[in-house]
Protein backbone atom coordinates (compact mmCIF):
# COMPACT_ATOMS: atom_id res chain seq x y z
CA UNK A 1 0.00 0.00 0.00
CA UNK A 2 1.18 3.71 -0.92
CA UNK A 3 1.65 6.23 1.61
CA UNK A 4 0.92 10.47 0.99
CA UNK A 5 4.65 11.61 0.78
CA UNK A 6 2.55 15.01 2.68
CA UNK A 7 0.60 13.59 5.48
CA UNK A 8 1.72 10.30 5.60
CA UNK A 9 -1.99 8.93 5.40
CA UNK A 10 -2.32 5.28 3.19
CA UNK A 11 -3.31 5.28 -0.19
CA UNK A 12 -5.46 2.39 -1.90
CA UNK A 13 -3.51 1.63 -5.31
CA UNK A 14 -5.30 3.91 -8.38
CA UNK A 15 -6.15 6.41 -5.32
CA UNK A 16 -3.19 8.21 -5.61
CA UNK A 17 -1.90 11.93 -7.23
CA UNK A 18 1.34 12.94 -8.74
CA UNK A 19 2.22 16.44 -7.69
CA UNK A 20 5.34 17.77 -8.77
CA UNK A 21 6.91 14.14 -8.74
CA UNK A 22 5.35 13.70 -5.05
CA UNK A 23 3.46 11.05 -4.45
CA UNK A 24 -0.05 12.27 -2.76
CA UNK A 25 -3.61 11.64 -1.17
CA UNK A 26 -7.00 13.28 -2.29
CA UNK A 27 -6.94 15.82 0.44
CA UNK A 28 -3.52 16.85 -0.06
CA UNK A 29 -3.56 16.78 -3.77
CA UNK A 30 -6.78 19.44 -2.96
CA UNK A 31 -5.21 21.57 -0.74
CA UNK A 32 -1.99 21.63 -2.84
CA UNK A 33 -4.13 22.53 -5.62
CA UNK A 34 -6.23 25.43 -4.00
CA UNK A 35 -4.54 26.58 -0.64
CA UNK A 36 -6.83 28.70 1.76
CA UNK A 37 -6.30 32.28 1.53
CA UNK A 38 -6.75 34.51 3.91
CA UNK A 39 -6.54 38.05 2.27
CA UNK A 40 -9.10 37.70 -0.51
CA UNK A 41 -11.44 40.76 -1.07
CA UNK A 42 -14.00 38.54 -3.35
CA UNK A 43 -13.79 36.01 -0.83
CA UNK A 44 -14.76 38.87 2.07
CA UNK A 45 -17.64 40.23 -0.23
CA UNK A 46 -19.17 36.88 -1.17
CA UNK A 47 -18.94 35.70 2.65
CA UNK A 48 -20.54 38.96 4.34
CA UNK A 49 -23.04 39.25 1.59
CA UNK A 50 -24.37 35.63 2.05
CA UNK A 51 -24.44 35.96 5.91
CA UNK A 52 -26.42 39.43 5.72
CA UNK A 53 -28.54 37.73 3.15
CA UNK A 54 -29.11 34.76 5.66
CA UNK A 55 -29.70 37.20 8.73
CA UNK A 56 -26.25 35.80 10.07
CA UNK A 57 -24.30 38.31 13.00
CA UNK A 58 -21.43 37.03 15.03
CA UNK A 59 -21.26 33.37 15.49
CA UNK A 60 -24.44 32.37 13.50
CA UNK A 61 -24.18 29.85 10.91
CA UNK A 62 -20.50 29.29 12.10
CA UNK A 63 -19.31 25.25 12.22
CA UNK A 64 -18.94 23.88 15.71
CA UNK A 65 -14.72 23.94 15.33
CA UNK A 66 -15.08 27.95 14.09
CA UNK A 67 -17.23 28.68 17.05
CA UNK A 68 -14.86 27.57 19.39
CA UNK A 69 -11.87 29.11 17.83
CA UNK A 70 -14.08 32.68 18.23
CA UNK A 71 -15.04 31.28 21.95
CA UNK A 72 -11.29 30.69 22.60
CA UNK A 73 -9.77 34.61 21.00
CA UNK A 74 -12.82 35.65 23.15
CA UNK A 75 -12.03 34.41 26.57
CA UNK A 76 -8.61 35.41 25.86
CA UNK A 77 -8.34 38.84 23.76
CA UNK A 78 -5.51 37.15 21.53
CA UNK A 79 -4.20 34.22 21.02
CA UNK A 80 -1.06 32.16 18.46
CA UNK A 81 -2.16 29.91 15.47
CA UNK A 82 0.14 27.59 17.97
CA UNK A 83 -1.92 28.04 21.42
CA UNK A 84 -4.84 27.21 19.12
CA UNK A 85 -2.99 23.71 17.09
CA UNK A 86 -2.50 22.44 20.95
CA UNK A 87 -5.80 23.54 22.16
CA UNK A 88 -7.93 22.56 19.36
CA UNK A 89 -5.85 19.14 18.50
CA UNK A 90 -6.23 20.36 14.85
CA UNK A 91 -3.81 20.13 11.33
CA UNK A 92 -2.38 22.84 10.65
CA UNK A 93 -3.77 22.95 7.52
CA UNK A 94 -7.25 22.63 8.85
CA UNK A 95 -6.63 25.21 11.31
CA UNK A 96 -5.83 27.35 7.97
CA UNK A 97 -9.00 26.48 6.22
CA UNK A 98 -11.27 27.26 9.51
CA UNK A 99 -8.82 30.56 9.88
CA UNK A 100 -9.84 31.46 6.11
CA UNK A 101 -13.47 31.37 6.26
CA UNK A 102 -13.47 33.92 9.96
CA UNK A 103 -11.16 36.06 8.28
CA UNK A 104 -13.64 36.04 5.01
CA UNK A 105 -16.66 36.79 7.59
CA UNK A 106 -14.65 39.23 9.43
CA UNK A 107 -14.46 37.77 12.65
CA UNK A 108 -11.01 36.96 13.41
CA UNK A 109 -8.20 39.02 12.39
CA UNK A 110 -4.06 38.52 13.00
CA UNK A 111 -2.02 41.46 14.15
CA UNK A 112 1.54 41.70 15.08
CA UNK A 113 3.43 42.57 18.10
CA UNK A 114 6.98 42.67 18.09
CA UNK A 115 7.82 39.49 16.11
CA UNK A 116 4.64 37.26 17.34
CA UNK A 117 1.39 37.16 15.27
CA UNK A 118 -1.81 37.05 17.17
CA UNK A 119 -5.11 36.53 16.02
CA UNK A 120 -8.11 38.41 17.43
CA UNK A 121 -11.51 39.34 16.91
CA UNK A 122 -12.45 41.71 14.39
Amino acid sequence: MLRCQRCQAPIEEGESYDYYGQTVCEDCYIYLLNPPKACDPMAVASALATRQALGQSGTEGLTEVQRRICSLIEERGKVTREELLDLLGLEPRDLERQLAVLRHCELVRACKEGSQIYLTRW
